[in-house]
């Protein structure tokens, strides 16, 4: 009962049977090859009427692209039916490395701030609009970023209405004014105190978030810190994470060091320098720097999204959390967990040979275009016409293709397998391109 009987089609035959036999020693597997030229066209009727019972075998391994009942199908068969994936050159993934969905409850810590840049140039309104987004993105508290040029007159009403919303909100800002008058209407935290404005903690109910001074270090943090706590403040520890070329790498040991010593209070660490001041995709530096907050046992981390390429960083802060916590409870690398941060490129890129494709276009007896990407190239052929480029536009010219309709199609799925080229994506005809959490259907 351990071998699985996997259903195909005839064109996909011979591929499935390659693929299986590179799976590991003991897997077991037999393959019935169905008298249909394209698997994907099977249906439950099709299935039902051409699969004998099957309860010699622990299951039936379905095409992933075809679109059945696997309840009716199970009980015609008398084993379980289940569908592989939509590639059966991903078969050896779905079998070994299977991205993990086990349910497990989003994590608290550490928590996320999101920065909303120049609060007081914005209406109440607007800064409703964007607080909704940020918390749907994940966000755990508001963050309003003051401005040094600019009053803000509206503070309180903007912290009424987002506690009458059910948001936490936090300050950031070193005008004296502003921080006791967010004090008084509520506010949950204040970024940020040092000896420039120490003497504003006794007014304080809530956390305040003490940092080193102005470019000095660890001993300035301790200093700020006890200061704080002798006017009765709740305090937050900041040593600074500096953006790349000044000083990151020192501030890495200063808040490793300034951990060590302060092993039981709180930390907050501001990824937002090195997202917006690095230009590179944001979903790799979040991954990193969260796995850094994790390690460190930092309780608070704070971003924001300023810039164009930092759209989306509160979300990506947020899978990080859920990705390096779930790898901490396995005591494993991020690895192999989640394709939600891989965005540009693939997790895994298994596709055909040339001399595969070269023998499936042996068996197609229609003139239905079949496109493929396979080292390097883009592959499309029929029964009458094999061709291999890497540009769309070049191969599309010598199809020769007077329907529109067909003409679109075509093009839109050239162009799509040569952009999967040339970031190194999986194409599949027919079907999106993986874009990790941006993916459409995400």
């Amino acid at each position: 009962m351990s071998q699985r009987l996997f259903v195909t089609g005839e064109l996909a035959s011979q591929a499935l049977k390659d693929t299986l036999a590179r799976m590991p020693v003991g897997f077991g597997g037999t393959v019935v090859t169905l008298n249909i030229s394209v698997a994907a066209l099977m249906n439950t009727e099709f299935l039902c009427r051409n699969l004998p019972p099957c309860q010699g075998y622990s299951e039936v391994v379905l095409p992933g692209l075809c679109r059945v009942n696997l309840e009716e199908i199970s009980r015609h068969l008398g084993v379980p039916a289940v569908q592989g994936p939509r590639d059966l050159k991903d078969l050896p993934a779905f079998y070994g490395e299977k991205v993990v969905d086990d349910g497990d409850e989003e994590p608290q810590v550490p928590k996320i701030l999101a920065e909303i840049v120049d609060a007081p140039y914005l209406t109440t309104d607007q800064i409703r609009e964007r607080a909704r987004y940020y918390w749907g993105e994940g966000a755990d508290i508001i963050d309003l970023g003051s401005c040094v040029e600019r009053e803000f007159p509206h503070l309180e009403e903007v912290i009424v209405t987002l506690k009458e919303e059910g948001f936490r909100v936090s300050l950031d800002s070193f005008r004296e004014e502003e921080i006791i008058r967010a004090g008084r209407a509520g506010v949950d935290m204040i970024l940020s105190l040092n000896s420039s404005n120490l003497h504003l903690a006794r007014h304080l109910s809530c956390p305040a978030v003490v940092i080193p001074d102005f470019g000095q270090g660890l001993d300035s943090l301790a200093q700020n810190a006890a200061a704080a706590e002798k006017e009765g403040a709740s305090i937050i520890l900041d040593p600074i994470l500096d953006p790349l070329n000044f000083g990151f790498t020192a501030s890495l040991h200063r808040i490793f060091a300034a951990r060590r010593r302060y092993p039981d209070k709180p930390f907050l660490m501001g990824i937002g320098n090195v997202t917006e001041l690095t230009d590179a995709d944001s979903t790799g530096i979040n991954a990193l720097l969260m796995g850094v907050a994790v390690e460190l046992g930092i309780d608070y981390v704070l971003t924001t999204e300023a810039s164009p390429r930092t759209r989306g960083a509160v979300r990506e802060a947020a899978l990080a959390r859920r990705l390096i916590h779930r790898a901490k409870r396995r005591g494993s690398p991020p690895k192999n967990l989640s394709d939600d941060l891989i965005t540009c490129k693939d997790r895994r890129l298994e596709t055909y040979s040339p001399a595969e494709l070269k023998v499936m276009q042996q068996l197609v007896t229609d003139r239905n275009f079949r496109i493929f990407t396979a080292e390097g190239k883009i592959h499309i052929f029929n029964r009458d016409i094999y061709l291999t480029g890497t540009r769309a536009d070049d191969l599309f010219s010598q199809l020769e293709i007077t329907d529109p309709g067909h003409a679109y199609y075509l093009g839109r799925e050239l162009y799509k397998a040569q952009l999967a080229l040339q970031l190194g994506k999986k194409y599949q005809q027919e079907q999106e391109l993986v874009w990790g959490y941006l993916s459409i259907d995400s």
